[in-house]
């Protein structure tokens, strides 16, 4: 994170968040099956401040529109440049409806099931 004087500015150290989806991934693409602990904690923090900046960024977009809450459009928006990015987010997003009216489906199966036993 840059400063209006361009140095940069350490953000304070996190927790590690992602360390054994990290590992996993790391493997998946053709690391150790137990990375060294640190290329792990330097891709975690690569990851943290990249989600950090990008939720920072959409807040901006909602600041501009003048809205105290971020809404998806505000990540879609920041993502606008990045095309593999964007269209990945719109693919979880069409995914998550389908699961969540399949579930809702599901659950309506069940109550019409279960008022019949009675």
């Amino acid at each position: 994170m840059a400063t209006d004087a361009g140095i940069s500015r350490r953000r304070p150290r996190r927790q590690n968040l992602f360390v054994k989806e990290l590992r996993t991934l790391m493997y998946a693409f053709g690391d150790d099956p137990h990375p060294l602990p640190e290329s792990v904690s330097v891709l975690d923090e690569i990851v943290t401040e990249y989600i950090v900046d990008m939720c920072h960024d959409a807040a901006r977009m909602a600041a501009q529109a003048r809205r105290n809450k971020i809404k998806v459009d505000d990540f879609k928006y920041a993502l606008r440049r990045d095309p593999k990015k964007l269209g990945r987010v719109e693919e979880l997003l069409v995914m998550s409806k389908v699961i969540a009216d399949a579930r809702k489906q599901f659950d309506d199966k069940q109550e019409v099931e279960g008022a019949g036993v009675k």
